[in-house]
């Protein structure tokens, strides 16, 4: 009776319930167009059922743009009872949800995964938190470059390939397609609160780096204002904007006009070029919502430039997607266990390939299928060797908000470059506090 006894209490541990509910739920988003994780996940809960007899899981989708799918996200998480065990996680909402308390801190269970050592190092930071320690997985990365239509650049005698060296070079190409196609949108950068993050990470944040300024200094630990880059990148939206060169400026504000981008006028050839990120091919290759078999011979890729083309001559942006454990999990094993059955090295494979992502695990990376994934591959992996990313802090999702106030507020005319500038330099003093700004 004894021995019994203990092996009830061992089987019952908070760390593996099995006298109670054994239900993992797992919350991740769902688009019309991005399919590719319910995908992964299916397969995943297959396989981690099938190993553990009595264990379900429940996969929670959230039909939702990226934005809308952190706010729903963000408030199930405040209550214990609807809060998912697993969950798919932004790079740049890692800090904030750990200081929020969303997030289980994974070390000790990470040093007796073998397969963490396969991950790059790079990588693994996106899902670090101040205290140093880790708290998400890194399920993939991307970068972002200028994609073009090869049939609308040539009609404009744009030479190919096209590689523009300098800002100017863009609006030279841009001018020249609008005046040799009226009907067709030149240029495509987003801007404005509504494509919410694609705002920045599509759009501006490849300009102010470009100019050689930024967004925080990691140094004295401080936001950065009153730069002559953060000026000059709002000129060029500006620019841009004021001489229809993009998509008139309401229609920038659609939080859909993606759709159209890759949907439409790409594959009718109504659209020169967009900034956009590396995973543009699963949206049109087999398979895909917008599938487009000839994408690979009309598309092409050109890093996006440096404002006069000065060293390194490109610029991208990274994120990336993690998935996390939730703190307040009952069953940490078990939602651990799935984590790493979702992310093995097959379901890695799987996911990397069908939503062109860049590999963050090292054995993915070397596999024949992603290197042969899309036609594309290299171009932007190559990227990651100019790449930024966002500063990884807790305020960081209030200040991309600033941006993208202030990038709407030039392209529809509201307030000039300068006057959104200062506009934008008070708002991140209102957010962080003057003595946490920096003036360079």
């Amino acid at each position: 009776m004894v021995a019994a006894a203990a092996m009830v209490l061992a089987a019952c541990t908070p760390a593996d319930p099995a006298g109670g509910d054994r239900t993992i739920k797992v919350a991740y988003q769902k688009t019309d167009s991005f399919t590719a994780l319910d995908t992964m996940f299916q397969d995943a809960k297959k396989e981690f059922e099938a190993a553990n007899e009595g264990v379900k899981v429940d996969l929670q989708p959230i039909q939702a743009n990226d934005d809308d799918y952190g706010t729903k996200l963000a408030l199930a998480l405040r209550s214990p009872s609807t809060a998912p065990d697993v969950f798919y996680e932004d790079t740049f909402k890692v800090r904030s949800d750990v200081d929020a308390g969303y997030l289980l801190n994974l070390d000790s269970r990470l040093s007796g995964w073998g397969d963490w050592d396969k991950f790059d190092a790079g990588a693994k930071e996106a899902g670090k938190a101040d205290d140093g320690g880790t708290y998400a997985v890194p399920l993939g990365t991307d970068t972002r470059a200028i994609w073009y239509n090869k049939k609308v650049l040539g009609a404009a005698g744009i030479g190919l390939p096209w590689r523009p060296s300098s800002w100017q070079d863009i609006l030279d190409t841009a001018r020249k397609i609008k005046a040799s196609q009226p009907d067709v949108v030149p240029f495509n950068m987003y801007a404005g609160k509504g494509t919410g993050e694609g705002s920045v990470m599509q759009g501006f944040y490849e300009l102010l780096y470009g100019t050689g300024a930024g967004l925080y200094d990691p140094d004295s630990k401080k936001w950065v204002v009153g730069s002559a880059g953060f000026k000059d990148s709002l000129t060029f939206l500006h620019t841009l904007y004021a001489e229809n060169l993009a998509v008139p400026p309401a229609e920038a504000l659609d939080p859909n006009i993606w759709k159209k981008v890759f949907g439409e006028w790409f594959p009718k050839a109504k659209l020169g070029a967009t900034v956009e990120g590396s995973y543009a091919p699963s949206f049109w290759q087999k398979g895909g919502n917008y599938a487009w078999p000839e994408y690979g011979q009309d598309m092409a890729v050109a890093p996006f430039p440096t404002q006069d083309g000065t060293a390194p001559g490109a610029v991208s942006m990274s994120g990336g997607w993690t998935l996390a454990v939730g703190a307040e999990t009952k069953q940490p094993d078990l939602a651990f266990n799935f984590l790493t059955t979702a992310l093995n090295a097959r379901n890695s494979l799987a996911f990397t390939v069908n939503s062109s992502q860049i590999a963050v695990r090292k054995d993915v990376a070397a596999d024949p299928g992603y290197q042969s994934g899309n036609p594309f591959v290299k171009d932007v992996s190559d990227l990651v060797a100019v790449t930024r990313y966002r500063p990884a802090t807790s305020d960081y999702p209030r200040i991309s908000a600033a941006v993208q106030e202030a990038t709407e507020a030039v392209i529809t005319g509201s307030r000039t470059p300068e006057e959104a500038a200062a506009d934008y330099d008070a708002a991140v003093a209102g957010i962080v506090g003057g003595d946490k700004t920096i003036r360079k």
